[in-house]
């Protein structure tokens, strides 16, 4: 689970913006919304997490940011571009400042298979939270290269933030007992300017680096980092190779597509084709004459129910888009619901649904706020005085007591 994230000089964040979403210990009990941090901890965040704000406020630079750390750990080393896909703020001063973003959260502290096998049927409680920070280098305008890369960690939550490794570019890594670079010091002395220390020494067999990406692999996102957004064809290729992903996406389909009976992917002479069973309907229906909410429902939750199932973490930038204002409560209830949402799965996402804060709490609010100068602030409604519990938060938006709301006219 992801409690803490800082931005620093990215997009239309220029100061550093930390938003914590530790639950304060005072709040009540209420697992159905909050889940430990890691196993066994004292410490709680929420499970959904509603990024609200006005057009340009900064809701999407906040799941960037959270896309890019899971994309350059897992997959920078593959990067064939000079430059990192993503952008610093745009004034004079920040075109030579370093952009730095920083999250941490919780896992198991031992960096093996055996020890994630014992996790796994519950014999091993080594726990605790990781803090891994990047700072990367700007140039005539461009984001270029890492400057810093850091992973450390406190075992069962306490204590001072040990190093796990630290890279700086130009120097020897330094490494730690969890994550020893013997055998791979070459490799390591060879890591690209602009790649993930992580990313790269997994490709050779690291384990420790293997296990933390295997991690980051269950991070699932529709923004995605190095290219458009995934193509209709892409879908349907992938639900091609997923039946099992199809029969669940049936279930929901039947409930919020009138008279649809079943979504079919065959195979094509040019690649595999979705057609629709409609009741009442003689002919099948191919992709291009689905509705646009059903396409969209298809395109967003299958991120939805693979984090579900993993306990993993869905990243997703509008996900209220071309949705009935119903379906959205439905989905967040997924991640509320024990048997659904087994292994304390997290949800980020930015959307318009106002109405939806009549179903969400305080601490699962994320506000984006822009002023004058085109720099936005983020806070936590946990962050403002005098919230109550009892609060109305949608009409208190909705006039404007929290700030993050359009002013037309």
């Amino acid at each position: 689970m992801i409690y803490r994230l800082e931005i620093e000089n990215f997009y239309c964040i220029r100061e550093r913006q930390v938003l914590d979403l530790t639950v304060p210990r005072t709040t009540p009990d209420n697992p159905e919304r909050f889940a430990p941090i890691y196993k066994g901890s004292d410490l709680r965040v929420p499970k959904v997490v509603a990024i609200y704000g006005a057009n340009g406020s900064g809701k999407s630079t906040v799941l960037k940011a959270l896309a890019l750390l899971a994309w350059f750990t897992r997959d920078s080393s593959q990067n064939k571009e000079p430059r990192l896909p993503c952008e610093h703020f745009n004034d004079k001063e920040s075109r030579k400042r370093p952009l730095r973003l920083a999250i941490e959260l919780g896992g198991l502290m031992e960096l093996t298979r055996s020890a994630r096998e014992e996790a796994a049927v519950g014999n091993d409680d080594s726990f605790g939270v990781y803090r891994y920070e990047l700072e990367l280098a700007t140039k005539d305008g461009a984001v270029i290269a890492v400057n810093r890369e850091a992973l450390r960690r406190k075992p069962a939550g306490h204590g001072k933030w040990s190093r796990v490794f630290e890279h700086r570019v130009g120097e020897k890594i330094l490494d730690s007992k969890v994550f020893s670079l013997t055998g791979y010091t070459q490799i390591a002395n060879k890591i690209r300017d602009n790649a993930s220390a992580i990313s790269t020494l997994a490709l050779f067999g690291h384990e420790p680096s293997q296990i933390l990406v295997k991690e980051i692999e269950t991070i699932f996102s529709n923004i995605l980092i190095d290219r458009a957004e995934m193509s209709d064809d892409a879908i349907i290729q992938y639900l091609a190779t997923d039946r099992n992903m199809v029969k669940e996406l049936n279930k929901e389909l039947r409930r919020i597509d009138v008279g649809l009976h079943e979504m079919k992917i065959l195979p094509a002479q040019n690649g595999p084709m979705a057609l629709f069973a409609h009741e009442g309907l003689l002919v099948e229906m191919p992709w291009f004459l689905e509705s646009h909410g059903t396409r969209a429902f298809i395109r967003r939750v299958p991120s939805l129910l693979a984090a579900l199932s993993q306990g993993g973490i869905a990243i997703m930038d509008e996900l209220d888009l071309a949705f009935h204002p119903l379906v959205l409560p439905e989905i967040v209830r997924w991640f509320y619901d024990p048997e659904r949402n087994a292994d304390d799965a997290q949800i980020w996402m930015s959307c318009q649904s106002v109405s939806l804060m009549e179903e969400l709490m305080k601490e699962e609010i994320v506000l984006c706020e822009k002023g004058r100068q085109g720099r936005s602030q983020v806070y936590s409604l946990m962050d403002m005085k005098a919230v109550r519990r009892s609060d109305n938060l949608y009409k208190k938006y909705l006039s404007g007591v929290y700030g993050g709301i359009p002013h037309i006219g």
